[in-house]
């Protein structure tokens, strides 16, 4: 499971989730991805949990990339102590989800958007927060090709 080398401080505070993700909000390795749509904490275990079932699924096809990392100490205490004593120990680590947080990408020659697709879906039933398969587009070049005819166009316009 995924935790921290080390860390400057044992123990965080709660904190508050607010606003969407400003970072980690777009496509950056494969073609598909997992974007999450609401926010929440995303446990370690929860995490492998969802790599197994996508590598299980593609049987190791294509690549998978983890764009979330568990940061978050949770401490607690244990059962049936009395109140005061201090905080309790980190017992797990969680990363904080945002929405329009990108968590896996998936990409690879072998990989279909049906199979991606199906695999994140697999992956999504292992996660507490809500989330929707997204993909980039297929042919990038086409599209940068017409934006450079337009510009000729425009030019040659503007020398006439």
């Amino acid at each position: 499971m995924l935790s921290p080398k080390r860390t400057k401080f044992r123990k965080q505070h709660r904190g508050r989730m607010r606003g969407v993700a400003s970072k980690g909000n777009k496509i950056a390795f494969g073609q598909f991805a997992l974007q999450a749509q609401d926010c929440g904490w995303v446990t370690a275990r929860q995490i492998e949990a969802s790599r197994r079932a996508m590598t299980r699924y593609i049987k190791r096809g294509g690549q998978i990339w983890i764009r979330i990392f568990p940061d978050k100490p949770v401490t607690m205490r244990p059962a049936e102590t009395r109140m005061g004593s201090g905080k309790g120990n980190p017992e797990f680590w969680v990363a904080v989800v945002k929405p329009g947080r990108i968590l896996f990408e998936m990409g690879g020659e072998d990989i279909t958007e049906e199979t991606a697709k199906e695999a994140m879906r697999l992956a999504q039933y292992k996660l507490p927060v809500k989330t929707k398969f997204i993909s980039i587009d297929k042919n990038p070049e086409v599209v940068s090709h017409e934006k450079t005819k337009n510009t000729k166009s425009s030019q040659e316009e503007v020398k006439q």
